[in-house]
């Protein structure tokens, strides 16, 4: 019987998978969409983001939810997603899957140079759809992106709100609208695909 090391079964029972693991999944199947979120830790992903995470897990896509501060990584699988350690990802040095979406907080992308550069390369290349939530935006995106929102869908209202729950806000009310700045540089055929992110003003 294979033995596994404390660290991979001390992640595992906290809800965090392996980056590596991921990575092989991934190549197992390449068509699938994937939405990738970045954000400080879990909390603040299911505030934000929550509604639009599992509306897009609903759909068929691929949802990982990569974070920093790693308790609460329950709160995220209720929405659908897979969890990853942000700074373990960024440690493996070929990077060669790309998601269809990127979601990140500007917190994460003001404290990490990986995600930054990464958001850069995204926007620059049209590698995936873009979006952006927090206050205090950095003048490289202000321009770069617009105003946008999800319309969040009843079954994700509730799975957010059980969400949002087990991240340690119980009864907080949950808005039928989450706000993002968004840019879209992905060619049109993705764009039809991609409309629960729509323009605001």
């Amino acid at each position: 019987m294979a033995t596994r090391s404390i660290e991979s079964m001390d992640g595992a029972c906290r809800g965090i998978h392996s980056a590596t693991r991921w990575r092989a999944h991934a190549h197992q199947h390449p068509l699938r969409h994937r939405l990738a979120v970045v954000g400080p830790d879990a909390a603040d992903i299911v505030r934000h983001a929550g509604g639009w995470l599992f509306d897009r897990a609903a759909a068929g896509w691929e949802v990982t939810a990569l974070v920093t501060a790693t308790d609460n990584a329950a709160s995220l699988q209720i929405l659908g997603a897979t969890v990853l350690d942000l700074r373990q990802s960024l440690a493996i040095s070929r990077h060669d899957l790309w998601p269809t979406a990127v979601a990140v907080s500007v917190r994460s992308y003001l404290a990490e140079r990986e995600v930054r550069e990464g958001v850069l390369d995204c926007l620059d290349r049209g590698l995936a759809e873009v979006a952006i939530w927090g206050e205090d935006l950095p003048a490289e995106l202000a321009e770069r992106v617009a105003t946008s929102c999800h319309r969040v869908s009843v079954a994700a209202m509730a799975f957010k709100s059980c969400a949002l729950a087990a991240a340690g806000f119980p009864g907080v009310s949950v808005p039928p609208v989450e706000p993002f700045r968004s840019g879209s540089l992905l060619p049109p055929a993705f764009r039809e695909e991609m409309r629960d992110l729509v323009p605001l003003g």
